[in-house]
């Protein structure tokens, strides 16, 4: 089975790309390389280079006979969105309609979507499970939810085998593969850049929540996990018209955790600078993986946090060596 894999060349989607391959799929891979690396896309898959939203690009990529396609194409920093909020509905909801279309017309059976927590906004309970409201606080989420929305509509009245994983602080690396933002706004890859001396000192948006040390807590998940969690919902779309599941590891960190943490794996003093709270910030964000274990038979197998910063600390020593 050939699977389309657009934005390919990014940090989640070359390791979903390099996890397909491994399970004996043959993989296409569309990304405009705006914001991806071509040397991220893994030996054995075919590069298209263009936008999808360009048709002469969807139907260079679809030329192998694609029947499922995994989408990770999209702008993803929340603050960016709402800087320029038209940006991300052109780029993510718009876009991505344009490329439903033309997959629809070329009988593509499988959809997968990468959405986002973000789709919730300002949680009412924790863990957040996938009947919790959908109320986005900033653009990012909205335009990803905007795209679940059409999906739903086109598994109903087109036919169209379509599933959402709304995942939360993608997190680690594999062996080849990791987190090359620019600019960089996951957390911990920019604790790592303190520890390396490449980032002055780490700021710290608010101290005064109701945590156990005052700081927010986020639940990570490892990408190789969020990589084998796409390739499992692909395969139940054989037999699911849709699905929508959470993917975390179900436990939370706080921000001075993930610090603490850093500086066991890397053995550095990592400089900190206390900051006010960001509009918009919940205390709390972390997720109930019950349907993703009912429905797709997938776990997070990666959960310490020592062992997910330590795989990002040595992509992150490969990359700058």
């Amino acid at each position: 089975m050939a699977v389309l894999v657009t934005g390919g060349a990014g940090y989640i989607g070359s390791v979903t790309a390099e996890t397909l391959l491994a399970s004996g799929y043959e993989v296409v891979v569309l990304d405009d390389l705006s914001r991806g690396h071509r040397e991220l896309v893994p030996d054995g898959a075919r590069l298209v280079e263009g936008r999808v939203d360009d048709p002469e690009a969807v139907a260079a990529a679809l030329a192998d006979g694609v029947e499922g396609v995994l989408h990770f194409a999209a702008l993803i920093e929340a603050g960016e969105s709402m800087r320029e909020p038209e940006r991300f509905f052109v780029h993510n909801t718009a876009a991505t309609l344009r490329l439903l279309a033309q997959l629809l017309e070329a009988g593509v059976t499988r959809f997968v979507l990468s959405s986002t927590a973000a789709v919730y906004g300002q949680p009412d309970r924790v863990p957040i499970d996938e009947d919790a409201p959908t109320d986005p606080t900033n653009v990012y989420g909205e335009s990803k939810l905007a795209i679940e929305r059409a999906l739903w509509w086109l598994a109903e009245l087109r036919g169209l085998r379509a599933g959402a994983l709304r995942y939360f602080n993608a997190s680690g690396a594999t062996a080849h593969r990791g987190e090359a933002h620019d600019p960089e706004t996951h957390l911990i890859p920019i604790v790592l850049d303190a520890a390396a001396g490449r980032r002055a000192s780490v700021s710290v948006y608010g101290t005064d929540y109701p945590t156990r040390d005052g700081t927010c807590v986020r639940d990570f998940v490892h990408v190789a996990d969020l990589a084998e969690a796409h390739v499992a919902a692909l395969e139940a779309l054989r037999e699911r018209q849709t699905l929508v599941c959470n993917l975390g590891s179900g436990t939370g960190f706080t921000v001075r955790e993930v610090i603490a943490a850093v500086e066991r794996v890397t053995g550095r003093t990592v400089p900190v600078e206390e900051a006010d709270r960001r509009p918009g910030d919940p205390a709390e964000l972390v997720a109930s993986h019950d349907r993703a274990r009912q429905q797709l038979g997938w776990r997070p197998r990666r959960t310490d946090l020592d062992e997910i910063v330590a795989s990002a600390w040595a992509w992150h020593q490969q990359r700058f060596a």
